[in-house]
């Protein structure tokens, strides 16, 4: 991480990703088509995912993944703590737009810190494609993330008398 002269905040992301696969129940055969067809860039690149869906990976495909709780368990709170650490480059996030998911706020949680962190991120598999055939997919890319020192430093007003 560096810091460029209008307090923003660079992150590089090296030439080997580490990606982050996620999709709900009626999403999985998809996202499960998806990397049968990207399976040879995938490999080059290091895997993560919730629980369920890196089992289909890795069984289906034998590719290595790091698997987290399953998403309504902890694992979109998990990959969402590690966007915010840096130790997540890209998302792909395949999620069922009609079904209503028991842990949407976490869903909504883990989409908001790729936006904060401004991860690349894919709902939905033509956006996964585009991210997969820019030339980014094969080199470094420096991120820009603006600084959180103006929030991080706001004055709060206590409200309640006397505290």
């Amino acid at each position: 991480m560096s810091v460029n002269q209008s307090n923003d905040q660079t992150f590089q992301i090296g030439e080997r990703k580490r990606i982050a696969l996620v999709a709900h129940d009626n999403k999985k055969g998809e996202l499960l088509e998806w990397v049968k067809r990207n399976r040879d860039e995938l490999i080059k690149h290091e895997l993560h995912a919730t629980g369920t869906t890196g089992k289909l990976i890795e069984s289906n495909l034998g590719i290595p993944v790091i698997k987290y709780k399953s998403g309504p368990l902890g694992g979109d709170q998990q990959l969402g703590a590690k966007i915010a650490e840096q130790c997540i480059d890209m998302l792909i996030f395949l999620a069922d737009p009609l079904q209503a998911q028991p842990h949407d706020s976490d869903v909504r949680a883990l989409t908001r810190l790729a936006s904060v962190w401004n991860i690349p991120m894919a709902c939905n598999v033509s956006t996964a494609d585009f991210l997969f055939t820019s030339p980014y997919i094969h080199s470094s890319y420096t991120r820009i993330v603006p600084s959180f020192e103006r929030y991080l430093t706001r004055e709060i007003i206590n409200t309640k008398q006397g505290q």
